[in-house]
């Protein structure tokens, strides 16, 4: 998972381009916070159309687009506090820059100057949270604190008050989402970069309401990276335990893996059903707080009965405190919606703002796969390679990937010996990368511009946010190696990684370096994931393995889909129903979870009413987060079915150098189409037809 979102709640990315669309749901209250923002201005119109006029009168009617547009953001944007009627028309007739010559200065001024403080404070956040996300720490009070501080929240009020942002938004137009898709196909790489500097200042969002946010969602990390089960102490009714007394899996990511790579065992149906009992009694907060992260207890999850050296004990549920951090983090992002008129809930931010597709489409997009025919067939196909009816926890069924024949404990020992430490991978870094098939000089470059740390949680990859820093490659590493799970999950992370370094280092310019949205990075985190055996020196000859793997990739789409409507159903029931209660708000992810599953899986799985698409830990500390997974699905079918007979590290080396262009520019340019759920749902039919002859 790339854990990026402190840095976009910070206000400092410059994704938030978009256009001004109905509010998804909880109406009365984006009128109320409009209403609010409005009462900050002090620029009213007659003054900003006498300023537009005297400025086109000053440098000609070729001018008018870009005066009036700048001029009407800065009007926008202006408060009491920035001066008076008379020293905004001074500000704006002074700072116009109508030279194209100098505007090129200008821009490449701000850009480097970005560039450099982007970078440093990015660097400073990734190390003041050491003791929070890294082992090796004795974790103290302190920490959290330092960890919860947001290094941005200043920066925005600081480049209002002296005027830098204001010199921006004068000089670089914001363009909507809308007028981004029209206009695109005809831009320069240089237009592309002054759209990019144009979307920096289009709101003024006080630095208390960025640091409360920040703080919410540090809390929120805190809560979830800690949030381990022992499942070496988990018993039935008959007092067996399944897994080893070591065994520590965090949720949701660890537990999910764990129950995946069981398909393999002969005994795994009866470890997966307790998993998915386990899941149930998180998402339901049934689950007792004595046994979250604690070896001193053992658990029955089937009677929820707990016992301390063999006697029962009490067992008080987990009060809520999932539920709890996310709607912390709904009020904290539903207080920064007053000062986004434009985009007055943060559905909106997120989706036209920060991926540049609206809400509407991806749950389109989402819904053609989901309601597609080839799911059923490839439901039939999975329950008759299983030789039983489907179970709930069969979203995740991992048997159409190569390990699916290989057992865990066999996988495990080989990537143990291989990597014993964080050291023993930064290593082999550049081995894994000739793999790929980049040339050894570049290997060895890409290699020299990622760190490799030891994770508390599952992993993350940091990106840098200059050219001269480094990525960094959190990954959880045992005290006797890494399992096979941390070394699936690292490979994902090292993909997110390459495709940093090289959209960072290999980009045109500082504004548009990066991918068009998380989707895009996923998409090649799961490009490198897949081939993880292939890194250990385990080939595939599997004559069918084309088919399997565009049935695994539509099968991990089909889950996540889901999963990720839940996410977006939730967001839009708070607005709906701002002033819930932590108890109503966890009913409510209940219910919607089990409609989402009665809607599209329940058909195709004969069970109804299930809670699974609720376990997520995205949806508790990353808000929004998960739609980027499943358009990283669908962005990886189309990408691999690309480079199929290319060399990889060619093409993901032509690609990445386009930057942060529209999505479905960056798609055409890469692959010659747009993003679409055609082509993996003819394709997964297809596959099962084929593996069902």
């Amino acid at each position: 998972m790339l854990k990026y979102f402190t840095v976009l709640a910070a206000g400092i990315i410059l994704l938030f381009s978009c256009e001004k669309i109905q509010q998804q749901g909880g109406s009365d209250s984006a009128e109320d916070n409009n209403s609010e923002a409005a009462t900050m201005l002090t620029i009213d119109n007659t003054t900003a159309d006498n300023v537009i006029n005297k400025l086109i009168g000053k440098y000609g009617e070729n001018k008018r687009f870009r005066i009036e547009r700048g001029v009407r953001q800065c009007a926008s944007l202006w408060r009491d506090t920035d001066g008076n009627a008379e020293e905004f028309a001074g500000f704006c007739e002074k700072n116009f820059i109508a030279d194209e010559k100098e505007l090129d200065i200008f821009f490449d001024k701000i850009q480097t100057n970005y560039e450099i403080i982007q970078g440093y404070l990015g660097k400073m956040n990734l190390e003041l949270n050491q003791p929070v996300q890294l082992t090796g720490y004795e974790l103290r009070d302190i920490d959290l604190m330092f960890g919860a501080w947001n290094p941005w929240a200043h920066l925005e009020d600081d480049f209002y008050a002296n005027k830098i942002a204001f010199a921006i938004a004068l000089n670089f137009p914001h363009y909507s989402l809308s007028e981004k898709m029209q206009e695109a196909p005809e831009w320069s790489r240089k237009d592309w970069a002054y759209a990019r500097a144009g979307d920096l200042f289009t709101s003024r969002v006080p630095a208390e309401a960025q640091q409360r946010l920040s703080r919410v969602m540090a809390d929120a990390d805190h809560y979830i990276s800690n949030y381990n089960i022992h499942v070496g102490y988990l018993v039935d009714d008959a007092g067996n335990t399944f897994f080893p007394k070591d065994k520590k899996l965090i949720t949701h990511w660890n537990l999910r893996d764990e129950l995946k790579s069981q398909y393999a065992e002969s005994d795994g149906l009866e470890k997966q059903k307790m998993i998915y009992e386990v899941m149930k009694h998180i998402i339901n907060q049934t689950i007792p707080e004595k046994v979250i992260d604690s070896d001193e207890y053992t658990w029955n999850p089937y009677t929820n009965e707990v016992k301390e050296n063999g006697k029962v004990v009490g067992s008080d549920p987990e009060p809520n405190t999932r539920y709890l951090q996310l709607l912390n983090n709904f009020h904290a992002c539903r207080e920064i919606d007053k000062y986004n008129p434009a985009m007055p809930t943060y559905i909106q931010r997120k989706f036209d703002g920060e991926m540049e597709i609206p809400v509407d489409e991806v749950e389109e997009l989402f819904i053609r796969i989901l309601s597609s025919p080839a799911v059923q067939e490839v439901g039939e196909l999975i329950k008759k390679r299983l030789g039983r009816d489907l179970q709930p926890f069969d979203i995740w069924y991992d048997g159409f990937k190569a390990r699916s024949s290989i057992s865990e404990s066999e996988l495990s020992a080989k990537t143990k010996a291989k990597y014993p430490n964080p050291e023993a991978l930064k290593k082999d870094l550049p081995e894994i990368l000739k793999k790929l098939g980049f040339v050894p000089s570049r290997a060895d470059y890409i290699a020299s511009k990622i760190v490799v740390d030891p994770s508390r949680g599952a992993g993350h990859a940091s990106g840098a946010s200059m050219k001269r820093d480094v990525s960094h490659l959190r990954t959880r590493i045992g005290e006797d190696g890494m399992d096979y799970k941390g070394y699936n999950i690292a490979v994902h992370e090292f993909g997110h990684n390459v495709e940093q370094t090289l959209s960072m280092q290999d980009v045109d310019n500082f504004f548009m370096s990066g991918v068009p949205n998380t989707a895009f990075t996923e998409a090649w985190a799961f490009i490198f994931q897949k081939r993880d055996l292939e890194l250990l020196g385990m080939k595939e000859t599997n004559p069918d393995k084309k088919y399997l793997d565009i049935l695994d990739n539509f099968w991990g789409a089909y889950e996540i889909m889901g999963v990720s409507l839940v996410d977006i159903r939730v967001w839009k029931w708070l607005y709906e129903n701002p002033d819930a209660t932590v108890d109503e708000l966890k009913e409510s992810v209940i219910r919607i979870a089990k409609d989402v599953w009665n809607e599209f899986y329940a058909p195709v799985f004969g069970i109804e009413d299930q809670p699974v698409l609720a376990v997520y830990s995205h949806m508790i500390e990353i808000p929004l987060y998960l739609s980027a997974y499943p358009i990283g699905n669908l962005i990886e079918f189309q990408v691999e079915k690309w480079v199929e007979g290319k060399n990889l590290a060619d093409e993901m080396q032509r690609i990445l150098v386009q930057g942060r262009v529209l999505p479905q520019v960056w798609m055409q340019n890469a692959v010659g189409e747009p993003l679409s759920a055609e082509p993996i749902i003819e394709a997964a039919s297809q596959a099962a037809q084929h593996l069902n002859k």
